[in-house]
């Protein structure tokens, strides 16, 4: 149980990182009304590069998605739905325990019981992909 604790801490980690790279690409770009619009500002209008800083957060635009790397070398990963939403898979969970200060490697399974545990918070929005509800 011990370890779907800190796989839970974890979960709760990168949605609070995610939040914070959110908050950061909004000041650094008083126009975005919602994180998957830097693929539009990217790809269509190009009014940003693909990649780029924003406060203390450095972005990469990638595929369906954006990662984030924080000043202490923290990544958040996470793609986009078409509606927008912002949508991650355990891989992504994984990538984001293993890039903290002090790494935390945990289980797809202890993942998977984690994320289980935290809903109405998370939802499965198709199998294997979480998003973050309301």
């Amino acid at each position: 149980m011990e370890r779907v604790g800190a796989a839970r801490e974890l979960v709760l980690g990168y949605v609070d990182a995610l939040s914070a790279a959110d908050e950061a690409m909004r000041a650094a770009i008083p126009s975005l009304e919602r994180l998957a619009d830097v693929l539009d500002l990217v790809r269509s209008r190009r009014i940003i590069s693909r990649r780029g800083q924003a406060g203390t957060y450095s972005y990469t635009v990638h595929g369906a998605g954006c990662r984030f790397v924080g000043d202490n070398g923290t990544e958040v990963d996470v793609d986009f739905a078409p509606d927008g939403s912002e949508i991650f898979d355990l891989w992504r969970l994984r990538w984001y325990g293993l890039s903290l200060p002090e790494p935390l490697d945990v289980t797809d399974q202890d993942l998977r019981t984690a994320v289980r545990s935290l809903e109405p918070l998370l939802t499965e929005v198709r199998p294997g992909w979480f998003s973050v509800a309301g």
